[in-house]
């Protein structure tokens, strides 16, 4: 089974580390997988974007050109992005920032107004791990025991502090009904 995730947004919406908790957490499932970060020269700002692959073989590219999941969290992404998405595949879209619907019928399209929900539950900057948590929820693509282990490891320890934030964030994610 192979997993083909895009996520993709501006730089400083922490698209880069969702990638790369997604990939450490296929990594600590045993997994082979790649993880390959893009970004614009303007960084914080600038569009970015991460391709990961969990895959119970070898990956043979590491470019998600036709994710399995989408996870978007500005319009430019979800435009850029959308039509791309394999039939059956699952986009989270964070709605606060992405107004804008798909035609699509033949994927599932979870919108979670995770910047929004962020803000209100003193999380902010953590609208990514809340749709990280919806894409738990919905995918299954990892457990969540491991995706916590994959936190503990890659939070840096001069930041460990953030990890219950982190997790209360992917756990607001998970229960998201909207």
């Amino acid at each position: 089974m192979t997993k083909n995730i895009l996520f993709a947004g501006f730089g400083g919406q922490g698209i880069l580390f969702s990638g790369k908790i997604a990939a450490y957490s296929g990594l600590l499932e045993g997994k082979e997988v790649s993880w390959l970060p893009s970004y614009g020269p303007e960084m914080r700002g600038g569009t970015a974007n991460c391709s990961v692959v969990i895959s119970d073989e070898q990956v043979a590219s590491p470019l998600v050109l036709n994710p399995d999941i989408l996870m978007v969290m500005n319009v430019q992404s979800f435009d850029k992005f959308i039509d791309s998405v394999v039939p059956g595949g699952v986009v989270l879209v964070d709605s606060t920032l992405v107004s804008k619907k798909t035609t699509r019928t033949d994927i599932s399209v979870y919108e979670v107004p995770a910047t929004k929900l962020a803000a209100d539950n003193g999380l902010e900057g953590l609208a990514n791990m809340i749709l990280m948590g919806k894409m738990l929820e919905t995918t299954s693509f990892v457990s969540y025991d491991i995706m916590k282990k994959a936190l503990e490891k890659t939070i840096p320890p001069k930041k460990a502090h953030l990890l219950d934030g982190n997790l209360k964030a992917i756990d607001m994610g998970m229960k998201y009904e909207g």
